[in-house]
């Protein structure tokens, strides 16, 4: 079986990360959304908000898990038994920051990264700009699934 985790804070989930995985899913037998947690961070949606956007979304696809985790994502997949991790890239600078993390991957484990060019149409799209539109009162939902909905 091939598995694969689409790793990530999802705050909150935008329409670029849908695409890639709604893409992604075709090239393995189960993706797992890993919903990392990371105790430093100040999220705008809880973790629970933020597993719902996600599960909402794909509730209609059946090789779609949603999970969370703490710690390494290389022993995420170990415990998961996952052989891939995916990555969407927008840009150069996604490609050099996801190199660096994909080369200590294969380091640290067997793990193959594979990188997916996200859509043109979605490719401006980031959790931070989401964050920041909501936070100003602008209209998010041009950039993010049906799924998500501020409170």
């Amino acid at each position: 079986m091939r598995r694969a985790i689409f790793p990530g804070s999802f705050d909150p989930l935008t329409l670029g990360h849908s695409d890639i995985i709604k893409r992604g899913v075709t090239l393995f037998d189960e993706l797992i959304i890993a919903i990392g947690i990371n105790s430093e961070k100040k999220y705008m949606f809880s973790l629970a908000e933020r597993k719902e956007f996600v599960e909402k979304e794909f509730e209609n696809e059946p090789k779609i898990k949603v999970m969370t985790y703490k710690g390494l994502t290389v022993n995420f997949c170990k415990e998961v038994n996952a052989d891939f991790i995916l990555r969407g890239l927008r840009n150069p600078g996604d490609f050099e920051f996801e190199k660096a993390i994909a080369h200590t991957n294969r380091k640290l484990s067997e793990i193959e990264t594979i990188f997916l060019l996200t859509a043109s149409s979605t490719s401006y799209i980031s959790s931070s700009i989401v964050r920041d539109v909501i936070q100003n009162g602008g209209d998010y939902s041009v950039l993010v699934p049906d799924s998500v909905k501020v409170k």
